[in-house]
């Protein structure tokens, strides 16, 4: 029986009749043993595990070892037992389906096993669906991604795949020879292969790859040593040194020498399904919320830390029209929003004491697509009926903490946080510490005004703390609040409103109006700032087990990072009560004790920009370079999209052309009576392709009474009457019955076409039957041809042979 590898093979050499041995013509040049092949596997085994290293970093240690190492050893087994067992390919493909389903479930989806072994169906649905949506979820998902979804089916198919395809390439039986030399070097590529589809699927990890690289190419290197009969223990030392001086020199010097060039992975140029930039800045929306949603409850929640704040979106981007989210591949981006895993990495500060909390979240009259959060978010669960839905439509920027639905909030949804909230921090706590590096976009357009300001109000500071407690103070203490009811203030938060914020005789505003002025000052005075739109409880709600929030009680904040201590909040806004109204004029004009008074505003102040101070559009001219990296990055998000949708789109277009096709040809037949003839044909084949079938072998007349008990208004009986006049009567059939006759077709068509449910009527479409069913009435006719021919054959044979002995 042929194998896998070959035919069981016969002897190679014989004994000519001197009784020397002589070479069999086609054995193989040198036999290698069994025990020299199962070394082969092994050999490729650990490089392909090594090679997968690279991916450990993507899900985590935990969850990665069982996919990966299982993997790699079920790979093995199926190789060493098809080389011992000398299987077919058929048996060998079997084989694999069988452990990849039976072993795949605890291995790669251990969520969906019962007791974490037996697979179930929804484990059979996942290792289905994983083998074509897992690279797309390792891509988009936040590392450390865990076990969820079906992002583990890629390294365990990898593993698997790469080891049995490369170790039964490897394990030829045959030392030398060209066919020999081939499979083994298709062996030799393999590892490299899967490092090298390790690292784009991977992190950024430079000296990880390194020493996983130099670490496979020694490996491979003694292995082709050996395999081709040139290695020697002598060289043993040599190898270590070359191995050292690789592995060192890579860890060491690639730093340096790339230090400038990020690593290409393929998740730096998937652009997540959200962008910010589609969406308005949630800080422009802070009036609506005030003047709309007063007194609407907006989203409960439970659990709330006495310390904790709500955050709802965190601005670091102000282009002088608006505060917005830096949206992925831009500039200094904050992170990006991606989908995340079980788990989502946070990082604390040793100077902030962190408490654990688990808050539960009910979004009630609250839209959009901003999730609200809590503190540094460590996971986040969902519950109720779409639940799914709403776990596949997540996305969180972890450097900002913000979480998005990209379907948008809807009332009665409710999810669980897992978070640590940080506790107040004092400035004696935060101290000289610098202000931090974290490099964020540098702020447009800002007015002059702001700037002299922020100098002014920062010039007895002695360190970052206090110069952001100056601005603070003075902001909170110098303006006056107002939503625009009692005295006039605009809303927004420009360059244009700030220029008149701190341009005018009084300040007045908002919180919108002093956390973006806030933010701008610190900006303008080193430190690293941005703004933050959320939720803060009353004094009344604080240690409350369950707070509503109203529309009334947004709030903006501006939050400012500091080194080793990372980002602290600042309200800056003045109380409610502190409005123009309630001030004594002759105590506004007195300067202010605590700074100098600025000078008047300058002569030619910020012109408003074009567009509306609340519209949160901004057109920017991106220079050629961003443009051509833009092109790039959409070209490979297409190519991944289209290539994929192409080869599924390709047999459903094929099957649509040969159905056109043969309606077409059925529709121009040479006759009149061909034509009407295939028009009842399109009837019959479409009522097979919708299973409507009428019986088989029946009449035509017969057939249109079985579809008329389906679709009674349609115009079978006619049909089916007219089909056998034209067929058996002598007159044959007109033009001009022939239209009337295939709009009765077309009209008998749109009827069996439109019965059922849209998932019928688009299988219908689809479906190879009536294209099966005429091509077996074809084969069986040429069949029953080639038997009559037969049979006239016999009958003529007699009477040949009785001529033929009448003849002699």
């Amino acid at each position: 029986m042929t194998g896998l590898l070959g035919t069981r093979r016969p002897p190679e050499t014989t004994t000519d009749s001197q009784g020397r041995s002589v070479r069999l013509v086609g054995a193989p040049v040198g036999s290698r043993s069994l025990g020299a092949q199962l070394v082969d596997v092994v050999v490729l085994a650990l490089a392909v595990l090594l090679a997968l290293v690279p991916l450990v970093p993507v899900f985590g240690l935990g969850a990665a070892a069982p996919a990966v190492v299982g993997g790699v050893v079920v790979g093995a087994v199926l190789a060493v037992a098809a080389l011992v067992r000398r299987w077919p390919v058929v048996v060998t493909l079997a084989a694999t389906f069988l452990a990849y389903v039976l072993l795949g479930g605890p291995l790669a989806a251990p969520s969906t096993t019962t007791a974490g072994v037996l697979p179930t169906g929804r484990t059979l649905v996942t290792l289905g669906q994983g083998v074509v949506t897992s690279w797309k979820q390792v891509l988009t998902l936040e590392p450390p991604i865990g076990t969820s979804g079906t992002a583990l089916v890629a390294p365990f198919v990898l593993g698997l795949g790469a080891v049995l395809g490369g170790g039964l390439l490897a394990a030829t039986r045959a030392s030398t020879g060209r066919a020999a030399s081939l499979r083994l070097l298709g062996a030799v590529v393999v590892p490299p292969a899967v490092l090298v589809l390790a690292i784009l699927l991977g992190t950024v990890q430079r000296t990880l790859a390194v020493v996983v690289g130099a670490t496979v190419t020694v490996l491979v290197v003694v292995w082709v040593a050996w395999r081709r009969g040139g290695w020697r223990p002598q060289r043993v030392p040599s190898l270590a040194v070359l191995a050292l001086l690789s592995v060192g020199g890579g860890v060491l010097l690639a730093p340096v020498v790339a230090s400038d060039t990020p690593r290409f992975v393929l998740r730096s140029v998937i652009v997540p399904p959200f962008d910010p930039r589609d969406h308005a800045s949630p800080l422009s929306a802070y009036r609506a919320f005030i003047k709309d949603q007063r007194e609407t409850d907006l989203l409960t929640v439970d659990g709330l830390p006495e310390d904790g704040l709500v955050r709802l979106a965190t601005m670091d981007s102000f282009d002088g029209v608006v505060w917005n989210v830096v949206g992925d591949g831009e500039p200094q981006a904050s992170g990006a929003f991606r989908k995340v895993g079980d788990t989502i990495p946070v990082s604390t500060s040793a100077a902030t004491v962190w408490q654990d909390a688990t808050v539960e979240v009910q979004v009630d009259a609250l839209g959009g697509p901003w999730l609200p959060t809590v503190g540094e978010t460590r996971s986040v669960t969902f519950s109720g009926p779409d639940a799914d839905r709403d776990r596949e439509a997540f996305r969180f920027n972890d450097a900002t903490g913000t979480g998005v639905l990209s379907t948008s909030l809807v009332p009665g949804q409710r999810y669980t946080l897992d978070a640590v909230v940080p506790g107040p921090v004092t400035d004696e706590e935060i101290g000289s510490a610098r202000a931090s590096s974290l490099a964020l976009p540098a702020p447009q357009q800002v007015p002059d005004v702001v700037v002299e300001r922020a100098k002014q109000v920062t010039a007895n500071a002695s360190s970052p703390a206090g110069a952001a407690r100056a601005i603070e103070t003075y902001l909170h203490d110098t303006g006056y609040f107002s939503h625009g009811d009692d005295y006039p203030s605009l809303a927004g938060h420009s360059a244009y409103r700030m220029n008149l914020l701190l341009g005018d005789d009084l300040m007045v505003g908002d919180a919108e109006q002093y956390a973006s002025v806030m933010a701008l000052m610190a900006t303008q005075s080193g430190l690293t700032a941005r703004v933050v739109l959320g939720f803060v409880p009353t004094e009344e709600q604080r240690g409350d087990d369950s707070i509503t929030f109203q529309g009334g009680e947004i709030q903006a904040w501006t939050e400012i990072a500091y080194e080793g201590v990372g980002w602290v909040p600042y309200f800056p806004t003045p109380e409610t009560n502190r409005t123009p109204e309630t001030a004594d004029e002759e105590v506004q004009n007195e300067p202010q004790p605590q700074v100098v008074q600025p000078p008047p505003p300058p002569a030619e102040p910020v012109a408003p920009p074009s567009d509306d101070a609340e519209d949160p559009s901004v057109t920017t001219n991106e220079e050629d370079t961003e443009a051509a990296g833009d092109l790039r990055a959409v070209l490979v998000v297409v190519a991944v999209v289209a290539v994929p949708l192409l080869l599924l789109l390709v047999p459903v277009l094929v099957v649509l052309a040969l159905k056109a096709r043969r309606r077409r040809r059925r529709r121009r037949a040479p006759t009149a009576e061909q034509q009407i003839s295939g028009g009842w044909d399109e009837v019959l084949d479409t009522a097979h392709d919708f299973r409507v079938p009428p019986p088989t072998d029946a009449t035509r007349r017969e057939a249109s009474r079985a579809l008329l008990e389906t679709f009674p208004k349609a115009p079978v009986a006619l049909l089916a009457e007219q089909a056998d006049a034209a067929v058996f009567s002598a007159d044959g059939a007109g033009t001009r019955g022939v239209s009337r006759y295939w709009a009765s077709v077309d009209e008998t068509v749109r009827a069996i076409r439109g019965h059922g449910s849209t998932w019928a009527r688009l299988r219908g479409s689809v479906s190879l039957t009536s294209l099966r069913r005429r091509r077996g009435e074809r084969s069986r006719a040429r069949a029953r041809e080639r038997a009559t021919g037969r049979d006239d054959r016999r009958a003529r044979a007699p009477r040949a042979a009785r001529r033929g002995a009448r003849r002699s």
